[in-house]
């Protein structure tokens, strides 16, 4: 089973009206959550100029995969562990494959852990993406939002950002707003509605095993 994902003003309006805010202080939850994210409804309006695309491989690679996917969603956690680990080893080192990884938010922990995976930037977002996949039982646990927060600082010092670098991302709502319009966007232009959602060249594709992920690339290298 995949996770499915409704979209548009309505189903954020609902998660919005079960976030809320919490104290900023150290060893409490991040100062942002998908209620103060989704105030403006209408993401069109949201400057999104500033969101890096995250990208693996060369930009001239015959086949794109883009990877619509959730660190709080168990199975985009076997998908990146597995699947995309021999995607990337077999095809994307090789410059055949580039992947374009593109964040969905199911609830404010999903947004939390997206901000901590970027604030190293381009550099460290693969790398942070790894541990997040990697430990997704272990930071998410028991749910509560304090600990879940804590969790990802630890997260984002062990991949060598400063205490103070984690909390500046974590607390910074204008970013909050900019991912969760910029993720309203692609999620819509692209028709996604559940996750691991992937485009392959422009056509999509539900989750499946390396098997099947390896055969439809080598029929799209064979179009070349």
């Amino acid at each position: 089973m995949q996770r499915k994902l409704v979209i548009g003003a309505a189903a954020l309006a609902i998660v919005a009206g079960a976030a809320y805010w919490l104290a900023s202080t150290p060893a409490t939850s991040p100062g942002v959550s998908l209620g103060a994210a989704t105030a403006q409804e209408n993401s069109s309006e949201v400057d999104t100029s500033g969101i890096v695309e995250m990208t693996l491989g060369a930009e001239d690679a015959p086949v794109t995969v883009i990877e619509y996917a959730s660190f709080t969603c168990p199975h985009c956690a076997t998908f990146h562990t597995g699947p995309f680990k021999k995607l990337k080893a077999e095809y994307v080192e090789s410059g055949d494959v580039q992947i374009i990884y593109r964040d969905v938010y199911f609830d404010r922990f999903g947004l939390w852990a997206s901000m901590v995976a970027r604030c190293g930037g381009e550099e460290r977002f693969f790398g942070i993406t790894d541990m997040l996949y990697q430990q997704q039982k272990d930071w998410i646990g028991n749910g509560d939002p304090v600990e879940i927060g804590n969790n990802l600082r630890k997260i984002g010092k062990t991949a060598g950002l400063s205490e103070d670098q984690v909390e500046q991302c974590l607390q910074d709502k204008d970013k909050a707003t900019a991912l969760l319009a910029w993720f309203q966007k692609n999620a819509e232009a692209d028709d996604i509605n559940s996750t691991p959602t992937l485009m392959i060249n422009g056509t999509q594709h539900s989750n499946m095993s390396y098997a099947d992920l390896k055969d439809i690339v080598e029929a799209e290298l064979a179009k070349e």
